[in-house]
């Protein structure tokens, strides 16, 4: 028979999950439809901020999407655990995604970038002229997690 527990994550362990990470989901949703890609971003713990740079190609999905200032939630997981005890943990985002205009780069803000995975240019079929780069920032209204522990006893 397996017991499971539940548990909210406090602030400094949704911040740890985020900071140890660097891939995780953003999903978008424009006029009740939604969208969701895979991303690498780099997460600031002072502001709580994730820094993204997404790539898209003039005809894209994504391209339209982020065009319309959608509301945008991230989602970061993961899973491990030894034996009969395994435990999942998430935390999810939820709030505002800002195009970062180029001019408006310091420093300091670059550095956040550079915390995000590099695109690998090689798996698009389109020319590297053809595809967009843009950065963003995530600004989260919340952020939340939860671990779950499953033990799992053997009869």
């Amino acid at each position: 028979m397996a017991t499971r527990s539940e548990v909210e994550m406090s602030d400094a362990e949704v911040d740890a999950l985020l900071s140890r990470h660097e891939t995780g989901v953003l999903s978008l949703a424009r006029d009740e439809t939604p969208y969701a890609i895979p991303i690498s971003y780099g997460f600031d713990e002072e502001s709580r901020h994730a820094f993204l740079r997404l790539v898209s190609t003039p005809d894209s999905e994504k391209r339209k999407f982020l065009a319309s200032t959608p509301q945008a939630r991230i989602v970061v997981y993961e899973e491990g655990g030894e034996g009969d005890r395994e435990q999942y943990a998430s935390v999810v985002g939820v709030g505002t995604l800002h195009r970062v205009d180029l001019d408006d780069l310091t420093p300091e803000s670059i550095a956040q970038y550079g915390e995000a995975r590099r695109p690998l240019f090689e798996i698009w079929a389109e020319g590297k002229a053809d595809l967009d780069i843009e950065l963003y920032r995530f600004e989260p209204e919340r952020l939340t997690g939860r671990t779950v522990v499953v033990d799992r006893d053997e009869e």
